[in-house]
């Protein structure tokens, strides 16, 4: 089952996120006239990299199965890379009881345990192929029609209260000019849109926006420092749906 409303906590991007970014391989310049992109290599090179689904898929397991102390001790390094792969053992798809949390001493969330751990949470989080193989790779190939993206929004409309926060696949296809995963734990509705608040890995400095338009039944996500900008495809992650 998946977590209830009562159970769900509130996810608060300044303290529920990793302080530190995934990085690009590859560095991208857009033409503000053609849109027209140009690559070149990160220099120097990358060292944490391919691991943006990793670095969601962990967000949820800390945020359904950690519990931070700031008021006990800090403990040692080596403690800490236990109490790590404790919770990134766990269920990400199910929260679990307060009282079987992980406790994670002298720190008040995610976002201070990451800045002062950084190295520790990078080594045990896991490696790329966890980002390579993921079951909603398969649904990549299959053209997303306009009724099927207007589900796709309704559904993640309805999971963000019951799962506290969605994980979405961002992607197109065949031209893979995106491939990437976020998270998703907030929802503003107008007529013209549905507007989702979300953390993505690559930009940790600042929450983004998901971007649904009624009209033209599309998802959109604005430009950024790897991605040009317009329309693109969603599905939703680790979550109980067939896709």
């Amino acid at each position: 089952m998946a977590p209830t409303e009562q159970s769900v906590r509130t996810f608060r991007f300044e303290r529920d996120t990793f302080a530190f970014p995934h990085e690009l391989v590859w560095q991208y310049h857009f033409d503000p006239v053609t849109g027209a992109m140009t690559t070149f290599n990160t220099s120097p090179p990358p060292t944490y990299y391919h691991r943006c689904f990793v670095m969601v898929r962990s967000t949820r397991q800390f945020f359904y199965h950690a519990h931070f102390a700031p008021e006990l001790s800090a403990v040692e390094p080596e403690a800490y890379r236990q109490l790590i792969r404790q919770v990134v053992a766990r269920n990400p798809r199910r929260t679990c009881a307060e009282s079987k949390r992980v406790a994670v001493p002298g720190f008040d969330g995610l976002r201070s345990f990451s800045r002062a751990h950084e190295p520790l949470l990078k080594g045990e989080l896991g490696g790329p192929w966890q980002s390579y193989f993921l079951r909603s790779h398969w649904r990549m190939i299959f053209p997303m029609m306009p009724w099927h993206r207007e589900e796709i929004a309704q559904k993640l409309k309805e999971s963000l209260p019951k799962r506290g926060l969605s994980l979405v696949h961002l992607f197109r296809f065949p031209r893979i000019t995106i491939n990437h995963g976020i998270v998703l734990y907030g929802l503003k509705e107008s007529e013209r849109a549905m507007e989702f608040e979300a953390y993505d890995p690559n930009i940790p400095e600042h929450p983004v926006r998901l971007v649904y338009e009624r009209k033209r039944r599309v998802f959109t996500f604005a430009p950024s420092r790897y991605w040009g900008g317009g329309a693109l495809s969603v599905v939703e992650i680790f979550c109980d749906w067939p896709y």
